[in-house]
């Protein structure tokens, strides 16, 4: 029995952790270790004596009464962090213990004392206090914060504290989401948020997401709103994760007001790409500039061209004018002008340039915004409209004198001689005279009916061949040329006979005017599937290659080696617009020396 006892002894004064035994009712110390005396504060002198004389810093702690228990009932007793508060070295110590008593018996199974097995966790629980502060701490602080916070147990998924930013963000009442289910909370979020939590639980690793589109019941009303949050785990004293932390503020004014501005921006960019407008934005510090891909184009140059190579393409004789314009800019604020430049290819073109001059602090310019615009077709307009002018004017002015003087010279003949047999001469030159000036104004009024949408077609159905015949009487008569008809002659057409007669006539008289020295004009009428086509040929000078392009444009009118036509240029361009609106399509063929065809196609039905 005595090796076995001592053997028993040894074991416990060998534990690094306090193991002490109590015998008896009176609780006598019979074994307590070096650990044990050392965090009472006593030595050896104590042993064998009671526990509540031995160690009276307990008196009111619940120690000797659970000794006292666990000696009478048998029934073993766990403590958990329990502190024991001692007198040591004069000074009062609280540590914290996880320990266990345990009945001893002998031999006979009867109670003689009871055993304690402590581990001391002063530390642990002083770490797990500090947690717990820092925990109330934030929420103290979470409760206080300006963006919407809610903290969710880690484990069930409850939610511990939730501030009042996030309750208006969610539309929520504070009894309606503490201690309660997250997802039961606020269920419209379930689907699309628990992976999200999941994942931060699984992982460790926090996850931010910005401008998130969600749908949220906010006070029984669905509404679409963008957040962005942060679901942040955090952390025990144990490194364990014991809650996420969820950070979530509402930018639905932000994005809506951003969209706004992109929305004003993209109906800008489309407004100036549908202009064709060019933008700049012109450095006054550094002279460099930004360009747009449209201001590029203008200019018939590539991408992050220099600046060097914009202030090269301009016209010599313009530059000075740009320089005043930029000069007089810095004054005004206000940059403007319009200025020739030369592609590299050589060609010429028109630019209008607008801007607005942005200064500094001390009202010192610091840059140019503005816009690039190429108005090359409209000072082609502007020089076709003046060119219109003086050609109408002449036009009209012509046969406007001829009738002038054919009304005097009748005036001075019927006073003379009523007889006199050039009064019918004179009354035929002025009647042709006004027939030329009728042809002008019906050309203008058919332009202003084309531009307005207002050319009506009155179709019937009558023979190409009868209506080319009747159309070009004047030729036959004038016997200056001779016409040709061939082809399908008894070909049926069904569209508006004035019309299709105008334009055959239109035809016929280039062909007379443009080839005075060819007396031969061949006029052919052919079928390709279900279209009917009327051409017209000469034999004359032909047209240069570079003039085809622009034969149907309004006011156009061909320059032939200085030779001056009559006319206001609209013929082709009326013809062609007919010729469109009967759904057909009109074209030449021509080569210089040698002749030109005009032809057109209409649908035979």
């Amino acid at each position: 029995m005595e090796p076995t006892e001592n053997f028993f002894r040894s074991i416990i004064e060998a534990s690094p952790f306090p193991v002490y035994m109590c015998m008896g009712p009176d609780k006598l110390i019979a074994i307590a270790n070096d650990a044990t005396l050392k965090a009472w504060g006593k030595d050896k002198s104590i042993i064998g004596k009671p526990f509540d004389e031995a160690l009276p810093d307990l008196q009111g702690q619940p120690f000797s009464s659970l000794i006292s228990e666990v000696y009478r009932t048998g029934e073993t007793y766990h403590g958990n962090n329990a502190p024991a508060e001692f007198i040591i070295n004069g000074k009062r110590q609280i540590n914290y213990y996880k320990f266990t008593y345990q009945a001893v018996r002998n031999s006979r199974g009867k109670i003689v004392g009871v055993i304690c097995f402590s581990t001391d966790v002063t530390e642990i629980e002083h770490a797990r206090q500090a947690m717990e502060e820092s925990r109330h701490t934030l929420y103290n602080m979470v409760r206080q914060a300006p963006v919407g916070i809610c903290i969710i147990n880690s484990d069930n998924l409850v939610i511990e504290v939730v501030n009042d930013s996030y309750l208006e963000l969610v539309g929520r009442k504070r009894a309606e989401m503490e201690n309660r289910g997250v997802w039961e909370a606020i269920p419209e979020t379930a689907e699309l948020y628990a992976p999200v939590m999941d994942n931060v639980i699984e992982t460790g690793q926090p996850i931010t997401a910005k401008e998130h589109k969600l749908l949220l019941v906010r006070n029984g009303i669905p509404e679409m709103v963008f957040i962005d949050f942060v679901y942040e785990p955090v952390k025990g004293f144990d490194g364990e994760i014991s809650a996420i932390m969820v950070i979530a503020i509402d930018v639905t004014e932000k994005v809506f007001a951003r969209r706004k501005i992109e929305e004003a921006e993209e109906r800008a960019r489309l407004a100036v790409e549908a202009a064709e407008i060019g933008t700049f934005d012109l450095d006054l510090v550094t002279d460099e500039i930004l360009t747009s891909e449209r201001f590029n184009i203008i200019f018939g140059v590539g991408r992050d061209a220099p600046r060097d190579l914009f202030l090269k393409a301009l016209h010599p004789d313009d530059v000075e004018l740009r320089n005043n314009a930029h000069k007089t800019a810095l004054t005004t604020g206000k940059l403007f002008y319009e200025a020739r430049i030369i592609w590299p290819n050589g060609s010429i073109r028109w630019i209008r340039t607008q801007g607005k001059v942005y200064y500094g602090s001390v009202n010192k310019p610091l840059r140019i915004l503005g816009t690039l615009l190429d108005i090359t077709e409209f000072k082609h307009l502007q020089q076709q409209k003046d060119d219109f002018i003086s050609v109408a004017s002449h036009e009209l002015k012509t046969p406007m004198t001829s009738i002038k003087a054919s009304m005097q010279l009748l005036d001075r003949l019927i006073k003379v001689d009523p007889s006199s047999d050039k009064i019918p001469q004179f009354i035929s030159r002025g009647n042709s005279s006004l027939n030329k000036m009728q042809q002008l104004v019906d050309s203008l009024l058919n332009v202003s009916k084309i531009t307005a949408g207002q050319l009506a077609l009155h179709k019937t159905r009558f023979l190409a061949a009868q209506m080319i015949n009747e159309c070009c009487d004047h030729v036959r008569l004038a016997g200056t040329h001779e016409l040709e008809l061939t082809g399908y002659t008894d070909l049926e057409l069904y569209a508006d006979r004035q019309r299709i007669d105008q334009v055959v006539v239109n035809f016929v008289n280039n062909a007379v005017k443009y080839a005075p020295d060819s007396n031969r004009i061949v006029i052919n009428i052919s079928k390709q599937d279900n279209m009917a086509k009327i051409s017209v040929q000469d034999f004359g000078r032909g047209i240069p290659p570079e003039n085809i392009p622009h034969l149907f444009e309004r006011y156009y009118r061909v320059d032939t080696s200085g030779i001056q036509y009559s006319g206001l240029g609209l013929g082709l361009y009326i013809s062609a617009e007919i010729i469109e609106l009967h759904g057909g399509e009109m074209g030449v063929e021509s080569e210089v020396d040698k002749g030109s065809t005009f032809w057109f196609t209409i649908p035979l039905n």
